[in-house]
Parts: structure tokens; sequence; C-alpha cells
């Protein structure tokens, strides 16, 4: 071996990167100590009404201490979009000591059954509030469909004098609305549909709205027409 210049080139060479390699592995376990640049300063920004500052601090805390190349910036965004009214955290590091995050928080579009929110891109989640809402009910997985369908529901319904107050998608995918005084509407299968029959239904309101008693009922899963059962008579 002694007296074969390739192999010792081979093995010089092997040396070297083997020496190269154990520098770099120290130099990162230098880095990575804690007491060296250690992350001093969390800064949030962004427009947070509904989470508060306790939440915030609680979530920061829970991420293990570290330096600036090391602080986990994945378990920080997991901690704060595990809030329930953040949708969304923005982490990044600036130089030399500090984390910036931006949050964005749900804006509650809507109530989902009895535990949870819908947002307004049609998310559920779970925070809570005391607001007026509609309420949606619908199969798993639907919130997104459910949330489309009541803004159209809701600009059919203008003329009608009444909001909407609830929206169901049953099990069998048939859509039910009820408005805030009290009227309920039967609108059937296939959300396409659903939207033409309230269509056609308002623009033949006014011929029908007015009696002594409005409909309390209407069912227009009908293919030519539409069934009303009217409100009580007033004593």
């Amino acid at each position: 071996m002694w007296d074969n210049p390739r192999l010792l080139n081979m093995a010089a060479g092997m040396l070297v990167g083997i020496a190269a390699l154990l520098f770099s592995f120290a130099a990162l376990g230098v880095l990575l100590r804690p007491s060296l640049l250690p992350m001093r300063e969390v800064v949030v920004t962004g427009d947070v009404r509904r989470t508060t500052r306790a939440e915030i601090e609680v979530a920061v805390r829970a991420v293990p201490a570290a330096n600036f190349f090391a602080y986990p910036l994945a378990a920080l965004r997991a901690g704060l979009e595990g809030l329930p009214w953040v949708r969304r955290a923005e982490v990044r590091r600036v130089w030399p000591n500090r984390v910036d995050v931006a949050l964005e928080e749900h804006v509650a579009l809507a109530r989902w059954g009895d535990d949870a929110l819908i947002n307004v891109q049609g998310e559920k989640f779970l925070g809570r509030t005391g607001d007026a809402l509609p309420y949606f009910i619908g199969p798993a997985g639907t919130e997104a469909e459910v949330a489309k369908r009541y803004a159209s529901f809701s600009r059919l319904v203008v003329p009608l004098g009444a909001g909407l107050e609830r929206v169901v998608l049953t099990p069998r995918l048939a859509w039910q609305l009820r408005l805030a005084n009290g009227m309920q509407l039967m609108l059937g299968r296939d959300g396409e549909q659903a939207e033409a029959r309230l269509s056609r239904f308002v623009e033949v309101y006014p011929q029908i709205a007015g009696g002594a008693r409005r409909p309390d009922t209407v069912d227009l899963r009908y293919p030519n027409g539409f069934a009303l059962r009217l409100s009580p008579m007033k004593s």
C-alpha cells in the first residue's frame, strides 16, 4: 500500500472527508446550543379579536426552548393553530433572536350542530360565541356545501321579507330551510334543483302573500307546483 500512490491518495481523501464530517457535526452541535443566540422574543400580529393573550402565551410557552437555528417553528405553528379561533399562523425567524407570528382568525358564518361553528370559508371549527348566527345541520363532510348553498338561498329569499335562520341538509341530502318568521321550506334533493324550485316559489309568492294567513310550511318537491300549509287563524 505504501508504495501505491493511488491507494495513498484514496486513503488521504477518506481521512479528509471523515475529518470534515466530524468538524461539521461539532460545528452543528455548537450552533444548536440553547446558550448560543437564544430565542428571546415572539412577536404576534394580526387582527386578533377572539383569541386571548393568555391562550397565545400558553401556546408559546409550550414550545421547547431553543436558539435561533433550532427553534421549532412547526411546533409553534401547530400549537397556535390548535387554538379554537385561530385559522392560520404564519411564523418566521428574524435575526438574531426573534420569531414573528401573523395570526388569522376564523370569521364565524353559522353554527354547526350544537358544538361547532362554520367560518366564511365553509370550514368547521370549535370556537364558542354568543353572537346570533344562523344554524346549519348536515352530514359530516358537507360543511362547505351547506355554507355555499346558504349564500345562494339567502339571496333568493330576500323578497320573502325574512332572513334565513336555519339550513338543513338531511342524511338523504335533501334541503330544508327555515326563515326568521317561522316559515319552513322543503326544497328536495340536488342543490341546483333546490335553488331553481325556491326561485320559482319566490316569483309567485306575492300572489299568495296578501291573505290573512301566511304559509307556515311550503313543500316545493313537486315537479309542477308546491303545497302549502297555512299558519293558524288568529283569534
